[in-house]
């Protein structure tokens, strides 16, 4: 089963900028439609970001403008650049490829964002 495993996140403030990396145990990323996803206390997991095999992309529009998505299938790691930060932005990532998941594919542990002053 292939694993994913989230790294990047951290503390920081309103207006600042992080890039999250997403590692795969499978060389999938060149193959499958990767994703970005976040879920914050107390709602459900939401779609952030996507990145299609062709490499077109598309993004939550609560994202548009500030978040960007890209993948090394070289390296069989995803990024997620995420300038400009909001409170609102505070939640844990997870990456996932959105086939994967409807095969019963599991989560990795995620990383946490925060933003706060």
């Amino acid at each position: 089963q292939v694993q994913f495993v989230e790294s990047g996140g951290g503390l920081v403030q309103p207006g600042g900028s992080l890039r999250l990396s997403c590692a795969a145990s499978g060389s999938i990323l060149s193959i499958y439609t990767m994703a970005w996803y976040r879920q914050a206390p107390g709602k459900q997991r939401e779609l952030v970001a996507g990145i299609f095999s062709g490499g077109s992309t598309n993004y939550a529009d609560s994202v548009k403008g500030r978040f960007t998505i890209s993948r090394d299938n070289a390296k069989n790691t995803m990024y997620l650049q995420m300038n400009n930060l909001k409170l609102e932005d505070t939640a844990v990532y997870y990456c996932n490829a959105p086939i994967l998941l409807s095969r019963g594919g599991s989560w990795g542990q995620g990383t946490q964002v925060t933003v706060s002053s």
